[in-house]
């Protein structure tokens, strides 16, 4: 459970009885491992030691500032979103140069402050955004450089909501119009083409897809050199999946050696973007039963914690797998682990067979530390969870629990 383990019927973060933690910090609560993130960064940094590369973390996953302090201080660079992940990379002392930002709106105001930051480049993907920063970039006496996100039409077999290379997509441009595209890039003043970006979505469990889309690339990247287009950088995205349930993902070192193979030998710096891969196992979420309900169909058990803290199951139908942070013994019963917002869509988790916990005990939500508190919301007028990040023994309050005060500070005069 990568450093989330039982010892003496205890779960334990690393060294710390989460018990303890959710008594002294409250609940819902987020817990970080710091070994966790630490290791699985160099495990997939690692994976790719016989190419050039930039392993550019995927903010979005887990934006909170003392991971992205910690990735920084492995080496890792970043891959950014927005003005505010942008803010964020800079504020943990992320070298800009080390920065790549993606995203399919990027607005003046954000692009301009990436010009003055100093970023390696922007993944462009529309011919409106590539005018734009042509645009900003001439305004400021800059020349941006870029790379098009191609989209290659390649099914990732994933979730539809975090597919993002296919035709029906609104990532991307079609391969046909890129070259167009690169070319007009290619004439701008305030614009220098130096790589190629493709993503083809999250959660992947099989390297052929992104094989198949890499074949494609590396056909599209002869055509731009035959245009004179001297493309420096090969950005393969992230999307590599981790186990939830019983998923069997490949391990980076497979996904290495199959990209080793095909670039080995190439003038090109390879970029890619992990997020889930680094964040997802390396956070639970932990959360108080507050009450149990039976019904003539169904058993509730519910907690504090609902899909405003983690939307994933309410959104994708996603699984977590959910543990009791004190282990009982008692037999398990069906339940549907429920939380206290006012939707029949606010579960954890439904029909799982589960320990007959009580009130007062607590459960954990592993794979959390992905698309967990980033997506979370006040909705209900619930204050967001406080985040706490686990380095052996040490414990560090990466982000305090809001109060009521936090929610209406911004509307009041």
């Amino acid at each position: 459970m990568h450093h989330f383990e039982y010892k003496n019927g205890d779960l334990h973060a690393e060294d710390v009885r989460v018990g303890d933690l959710a008594r002294e910090y409250g609940t819902p609560l987020y817990v970080y491992s710091a070994a966790t993130l630490r290791r699985h960064f160099q495990a997939f940094d690692s994976a790719f030691s016989e190419l050039d590369r930039l392993t550019c973390y995927s903010v979005k996953a887990n934006s909170n500032l003392s991971v992205l302090r910690l990735l920084a201080a492995e080496g890792a660079g970043m891959d950014i979103v927005s003005g505010g992940e942008l803010h964020r990379a800079m504020k943990a002392g992320v070298d800009p140069a080390k920065i790549v930002y993606s995203g399919v709106g990027k607005r003046a105001h954000e692009i301009r402050e990436a010009l003055e930051a100093g970023i390696l480049m922007f993944n462009v993907e529309s011919t409106g955004e590539l005018d734009l920063i042509n645009e900003v970039a001439i305004s400021m006496g800059k020349v941006a450089k870029i790379s098009l996100r191609i989209n290659p039409d390649v099914d990732p077999k994933t979730h539809p909501y975090i597919s993002t290379g296919m035709k029906k997509n609104k990532f991307g441009l079609d391969m046909v119009s890129s070259l167009k595209t690169y070319e007009r890039a290619r004439d701008m003043e305030g614009i220098e083409p130096v790589g190629i970006d493709c993503h083809i979505g999250s959660q992947l469990t099989t390297i052929e897809p992104f094989l198949e889309a890499l074949d494609k690339v590396l056909v599209f990247y002869e055509k731009l050199g035959n245009m004179g287009i001297d493309i420096k950088f090969l950005d393969l995205g992230g999307g590599l999946g981790i186990t939830y349930d019983e998923e069997e993902p490949p391990h980076p070192k497979e996904f290495g050696a199959a990209l080793t193979a095909k670039l080995k030998g190439l003038p090109l710096k390879l970029i890619l973007e992990p997020g889930r891969v680094i964040a997802g196992n390396a956070g639970i979420l932990v959360t108080e039963v507050v009450y149990t309900k039976t019904t003539p169909s169904k058993h509730f058990v519910i907690t504090d914690a609902a899909m405003n803290d983690l939307v994933r199951p309410s959104l994708y139908g996603a699984f977590h797998r959910i543990v009791e942070v004190k282990e009982s013994g008692r037999a398990t019963r069906d339940a549907d682990v429920v939380g206290p917002i006012c939707e029949s869509g606010d579960f954890l988790a439904r029909d799982r067979e589960l320990p007959d916990v009580q009130p007062g005990e607590y459960l954990a939500c592993l794979s959390a530390g992905a698309y967990g508190f980033t997506m979370s919301s006040n909705y209900n007028s619930r204050p967001r969870a406080c985040e706490l990040v686990v380095d052996g023994n040490t414990v560090v309050v990466a982000r305090r629990r809001e109060t009521y005060e936090d929610l209406t500070h911004l509307e009041e005069e």
